[in-house]
């Protein structure tokens, strides 16, 4: 566990995966094993970028484009790297984020005519240059992540299904060009098994 200080990792996938669960008790675990952990969730966690985060969930702000949406979640992601998650990393913290930019690769995607290069182009200044070390994709069928979902849907939840099996779809195509940094793992499971294959996943990769 001592190998996770100053390293950055991330849990993204399709909404109702299990990410946040499985972000807290990632937490949860490095906590006890002494290591200093910052948890935080994308977009969010600073002022400014929890009042972003309400604008883009907010289902009625049915006017966002798909373009001014990718920048909007851009801006989040820059004052939280400013503010919170670099800082955190130059003092040796762990950092695990709930989402970050390859959320935006999945469902920002196409939209407007966006392609990767434009969206990482921009990330790449939103966060200072400093990726992830280690993205841990979350998978499992639409059909059985959408039954997870509690409540009343935000404004993304309550796109249509097609739409969210693209957003699998872009996820799994990252992770096929990005092996390197990208881990894809069944979330189709109890949280305690996940848990442990989040465990084990990091144990191969910090090594």
């Amino acid at each position: 566990m001592n190998s996770l200080k100053g390293k950055f990792i991330v849990f993204d996938g399709n909404e109702g995966c299990g990410k946040s669960t499985q972000a807290k008790m990632l937490q949860s675990a490095l906590e006890k094993a002494g290591v200093d952990v910052l948890l935080v969730r994308d977009p969010g966690t600073t002022r400014i970028g929890e009042m972003i985060r309400q604008i883009l969930l907010d289902p009625t702000n049915t006017e966002i484009s798909m373009r001014c949406e990718m920048l909007l979640y851009m801006a989040a992601r820059a004052q939280m790297m400013k503010e919170i998650i670099l800082p955190a990393l130059n003092a040796g913290k762990c950092v695990v984020s709930d989402r970050f930019v390859s959320s935006t690769l999945a469902y920002q995607l196409g939209g407007d005519g966006l392609n990767a290069d434009e969206i990482r182009r921009v990330g790449d200044v939103a966060v200072s240059g400093r990726w992830p070390d280690l993205t841990i994709l979350l998978d499992m069928p639409v059909e059985q992540s959408s039954h997870r979902l509690k409540g009343r849907p935000d404004r993304i939840e309550q796109r249509p299904r097609e739409y969210h099996e693209k957003v699998r779809e872009n996820y799994l195509a990252q992770a096929k060009l990005d092996p390197k940094r990208i881990r894809i793992l069944s979330a189709d499971g109890q949280p305690e098994n996940v848990h442990a294959d989040v465990l084990k996943t990091l144990t191969s990769f910090f090594k």
